[in-house]
């Protein structure tokens, strides 16, 4: 029996490296596709879009927060994937009452770095963990970032607006691409008003992607409350997803920073 400490201080079990995994987070399962786990992984969420293949054929036990137990119990796993944030944890702490629950917490980019090798390590794919990371770093090593920062207001939801703080990964994946988190001296994701944008003295506001679906509409109301600040829509993959889409953050940094960039 192998014994692994996850990344909120728990030690998960296992009789070996895991057979029929469960994948209740959408940026770890594209990470697991990554390392080849096709076999292995047997259940996915409706949300885990990537890779394509897999949210067409994969099993899906229902949402990130509404999670189907019937048919978890159905695939009998040997280990399920989950993360601090994107689930909830009352399901996580039944579904760990019989099954081993592998939990991660991200929170900065080291902290998806060492998520990465950790989840190598559990299901036996230690070398294409660390490939992974490798390109990742490599990656990061194009942002040449300048001494003055772009102050951007990062915006997650509407009616009302909520921002992010300085204690969340999107927060971190600003850092790397040079930009200077307005709100960073709040926690986790705040509310904020317009007066409180306007006040902030941001010079862009990123509507994300997700979870709330930003779009033009929504530029189009908050411009002429916001004159002088540069409106964009932009991919909330790239500033949230902390598996191997991070392969791809740094090129989009790079396409925001020249003003290509978009939510697609």
């Amino acid at each position: 029996m192998a014994a692994f400490v996850d990344q909120t201080g728990k030690t998960v079990f296992l009789s070996g490296i895991p057979q029929r995994i469960i994948s209740l987070v959408p940026s770890q399962t594209e990470l697991l596709a990554d390392f080849g786990l096709d076999e292995e992984v047997t259940g996915i969420t409706r949300f885990c879009i990537h890779p394509d293949k897999w949210f067409r054929s994969k099993k899906r036990i229902g949402g990130t927060k509404q999670i189907r137990p019937d048919l978890i119990q159905q695939l009998q796993p040997d280990l399920i994937i989950a993360n601090k944030e994107e689930n909830v944890k009352e399901q996580v702490d039944a579904l760990a009452a019989l099954f081993p629950v592998w939990v991660t917490d991200v929170n900065t980019v080291d902290d998806a770095y060492r998520m990465i090798h950790d989840l190598g390590m559990i299901t036996g794919k230690t070398d294409a963990a660390a490939i992974i990371a490798a390109k990742i770093r490599q990656t990061f090593t194009s942002l040449s970032i300048s001494p003055v920062r772009p102050r951007v207001a990062y915006l997650i939801w509407k009616s009302p607006y909520m921002t992010i703080g300085h204690d969340t990964f999107i927060h971190s994946m600003l850092d790397v691409a040079g930009y200077e988190n307005v709100f960073a001296d709040r926690l986790r994701y705040p509310e904020v008003s317009v007066d409180e944008l306007r006040a902030s003295g941001c010079d862009h506001v990123f509507l994300s992607s997700e979870p709330y679906p930003f779009s033009q509409k929504h530029i189009d109301e908050l411009q002429p409350l916001l004159p002088g600040v540069k409106i964009m829509l932009v991919n909330g993959e790239m500033f949230s997803w902390y598996g191997s889409r991070l392969l791809y953050s740094a090129s989009y940094f790079l396409s925001i920073r020249s003003g290509e960039g978009s939510r697609r």
